[in-house]
């Protein structure tokens, strides 16, 4: 006897006592009323696309298109018309900015005009963006970079950089992709065995130990494995290095003319000092000597202006301990020119000038993206923050800053110190920027503060986050990503993927810890508003994906904050009776409850196949 049960013969329907049922539901509740909708970016009619997302129900709803020449299509009469909707129906409006990159940074690399334009256009933004709410603090999502940045991987030891995108300081142009790779060396490389301690290295000091009882001798064969801090740290010590080698060797040929001739020329170095040489009154060797003296200064007074240029680019691109050494560097280079003014005695200034400069000093004149950026962008976001609070004052804008997937510059932090920058850093540094611009502008510095904060924060994308695990980061990573950032956090995005691409799938469709991320949010006090980023499956699909993400984000279906719930709805629909759902379904009784009837007519019941058939009733041939 064959033992059947409703799972066996019957798949569908939902169990009303479950509120999590359902495959999609993430786990994580969130009212409708606080579950916002993502319009179409793809069209300038967001007046139209605002309609069909009200007519779906949704209250946030963010509004706003990616190609900034698609945003410049939307009349500006539309905004305005966009806020008496939404006034009707009791939508709450956030705009998402097209894609502008905030540092200035293009194909050819960074330029001033380039930043300048970026402040204007996102200024422009902000700007129409009031008009969205009379009552202002409209939301305003911009993205914080759209230029490559480093990426991560996750190791043993913890969270390492895998690659970083070199920019070169003075020309503002990325010039290499640094990632680790083996080195080959002509001398002996070493490191230091296992097990070696500090006691180890005193008594190697005193001579107690031996070189070989420390280190081991690295086979050629092997190389050495650089990490791509290390060859940037490599990159920089060569390109300084080079840089003063090529203004020595310049300075060497003024050295050699004043060597050649030095016989010929103290006896009348005095008054060719003061100016008061007659050179037509010399014989005709020692005014050949004079001319041979005026090339060598020749050539050291241009050696001279490359080494200031020099001197400037380490001060500028150097770090606080390089300045120190810059003004030691000075102060004895002034001396020594002080003490012996002659040609000769310009050459030794120079020369110890460069040598110091080369030993004690090497400032980055390449740098991460993300180091290049962050004064350029935090400048930008501040600018665009502070003109808009200029001019509406209270009822201004938020500037909330979106995190980029990695790959993206800002888009992860390193662990540890010297970590590169990333959304923490570029929040603090837009604020502190907005805070010197008011109070220049004759605001306290209180409530520029106040402002700062208010006006300054950050659009968590959780999507975006979660491409990080392409790099091998887990679910946990992920959440401890969100803890360090969730101070800043204004405004977030939800959509979903599997980790690999910003496929903008609707939740509980991909794997994103969703349920995680806003738990570590709230239990830090957020509060702001969700919206969905669900354009991957408008544009594959051709259907709202609203209804199921409400399912998929367990939204309570009345306005109570209680069941039943929207993953329940396909079980709500059906009566108790009704022989609907996986209490009493219809098939049950079809099968187990209508006797002999139901069964094939060769078998004694009334229900016949096709002709010919098994099951026709027809006797077997």
């Amino acid at each position: 006897m064959v033992n059947y049960t409703i799972e066996n013969i019957y798949q569908g329907g939902t169990d009303s006592f479950k509120p999590s049922y359902g495959d999609v539901f993430t786990g994580y509740r969130v009212a409708a009323s606080e579950l916002g909708m993502g319009t179409d970016p793809r069209s300038a009619n967001q007046l139209q696309a605002l309609s069909q997302s009200l007519n779906q129900g949704a209250i946030p709803i963010e509004v706003g298109a990616l190609q900034p020449e698609t945003f410049d299509t939307i009349p500006k009469q539309h905004f305005k018309e966009m806020q008496r909707m939404a006034q009707l129906t009791g939508a709450k409006l956030s705009i998402h900015a097209p894609l502008i990159e905030p540092s200035g940074m293009g194909d050819q690399g960074w330029t001033l005009s380039g930043q300048k334009l970026a402040e204007r256009q996102l200024t422009d933004v902000v700007i129409k963006s009031a008009e969205l709410d009379k009552d202002g603090k409209v939301p305003v999502t911009i993205h914080s970079a759209g230029i490559p940045g480093a990426e991560y991987k996750i190791t043993p030891e913890g969270k390492k950089i895998a690659k970083l995108v070199i920019v070169d300081r003075e020309s503002g142009k990325p010039v290499q992709v640094l990632e680790e790779e083996t080195l080959f060396y002509p001398h002996r490389i070493e490191k230091e065995k296992p097990g070696i301690t500090k006691a180890d290295i005193e008594k190697f000091k005193k001579g107690e130990i031996k070189r070989e009882k420390l280190l081991d001798t690295i086979p050629l064969s092997e190389g050495q494995l650089r990490t791509p801090e290390e060859r940037l740290e490599i990159m920089n010590h060569s390109q300084w290095s080079n840089q003063i080698t090529q203004l020595i060797f310049n300075k060497e040929r003024a050295d050699e003319i004043l060597m050649q001739n030095q016989a010929q020329i103290m006896d009348i170095l005095p008054q060719y000092m003061d100016r008061s040489l007659k050179i037509s009154e010399l014989n005709p060797v020692k005014q050949q000597s004079v001319r041979h003296l005026q090339n060598a200064e020749a050539y050291l007074k241009d050696n001279q202006l490359h080494v200031e240029a020099l001197f400037h680019k380490a001060w500028k691109y150097g770090e606080e301990e390089d300045h120190k050494e810059l003004t030691k560097l000075s102060s004895q280079f002034q001396k020594e020119l002080d003490q012996d003014p002659t040609p000769m005695g310009q050459s030794r200034a120079v020369h110890n000038l460069l040598i110091g400069m080369e030993q004690k000093v090497e400032p980055k004149m390449f740098v991460p993206v993300e180091e290049f950026a962050i004064d350029k962008s935090s400048e930008t976001f501040a600018n665009v923050a502070f003109n808009a609070y200029d001019k509406l004052k209270d009822k201004a804008p938020i500037i909330s800053i979106e995190n980029m997937f990695p790959g993206m510059a800002f888009a992860l932090k390193k662990e540890g110190e010297g970590g590169l920058p990333g959304m923490n850093e570029l929040i603090l540094e837009s604020k502190e920027k907005f805070v010197d611009l008011a109070v220049k502008k004759g605001y306290s510095e209180n409530e520029a503060r106040t402002q700062a904060d208010k006006m300054i924060g950050m659009t968590l994308d959780v999507g975006h986050l979660n491409i990080a695990k392409k790099h091998g980061l887990k679910d946990e990573d992920l959440r401890k990503e969100v803890a360090a950032i969730a101070k800043h956090v204004k405004h977030v995005h939800i959509t979903d993927n599997f980790g690999y691409s910003d496929s903008h799938l609707p939740p509980g469709m991909g794997n994103v810890p969703i349920k995680e991320m806003m738990q570590e949010l709230e239990k830090q006090g957020f509060s702001g508003r969700k919206i969905l980023e669900t354009g991957g499956w408008f544009e594959h699909f051709k259907t709202s994906p609203y209804a199921m993400s409400l399912e998929a984000m367990g939204s309570p279906i009345y306005s109570m904050d209680m069941a039943p719930y929207w993953n329940q709805a396909l079980g709500l629909q059906q009566g108790y009776s009704g022989g609907f759902g996986m209490m009493l379904p219809q098939t049950h009784y079809q099968i187990f409850g209508g006797g002999f009837s139901q069964l094939p007519t060769e078998l004694g019941g009334q229900v016949g196949g096709g002709q010919g058939s098994r099951m026709s009733g027809q006797p077997m041939e």
